[in-house]
């Protein structure tokens, strides 16, 4: 079954939606992550039928997040490598994890996967942090505003919204 495609709306999520928005294809990337590269491998880990597993690589390969890579000649059999393009999904994933331990049902008895520093083994802790003033990012610390690629339509939107949490203050003090 064909996804409805998100091409026309204005918006980066909706565009990496379009990419990474199917069902199977963050775990794929996930496991790719882990350092998952064969194909039997995927199948076996994830559970997901052949064809479907068939299907999200190459589409990953089209999109630019994996290459296809030869390691075998007879009978000839490749390897999915992610390439920088994947491998900036990184932080997506870990996001989503971290949801997770603090949502979901997997981690109802713990954390089912740690993160820990390479060189050190010490625990990592992942936050979302501002690159230009180091500040941990929060939602009630930010808003969404028109950007320098926003449409008239996308910039509309944004000025509507301002007005209406100006009205919405105005209302609230007075």
């Amino acid at each position: 079954m064909r996804r409805t495609s998100h091409a026309d709306m204005n918006c980066s999520i909706a565009a990496a939606l379009d990419v990474v928005g199917e069902p199977w294809t963050l775990l794929i990337v996930r496991d790719a992550l882990y350092g998952v590269r064969r194909f039997d491998e995927f199948q076996a880990n994830l559970g997901v039928a052949r064809n479907v597993l068939t299907a999200r690589l190459k589409r990953l390969v089209e999109a630019g997040l994996f290459r296809k890579v030869a390691y075998q000649q007879r009978p000839l059999r490749h390897e999915y490598r992610l390439t920088d393009k994947g491998a900036a999904l990184f932080p997506v994933i870990v996001g989503l994890k971290e949801w997770g331990d603090r949502h979901g049902a997997a981690a109802r008895d713990g954390r089912p996967m740690e993160l820990e520093d390479r060189a050190t083994g010490a625990r990592v802790e992942p936050v979302l942090v501002d690159a230009n003033g180091g500040r941990r990012l929060d939602l009630a610390a930010v808003r969404a505003v028109a950007g320098e690629g926003a449409t008239p339509e996308t910039r509309h939107f944004f000025e509507r919204l301002a007005f209406e949490r100006a009205t919405t203050r105005k209302i609230a003090r007075g």
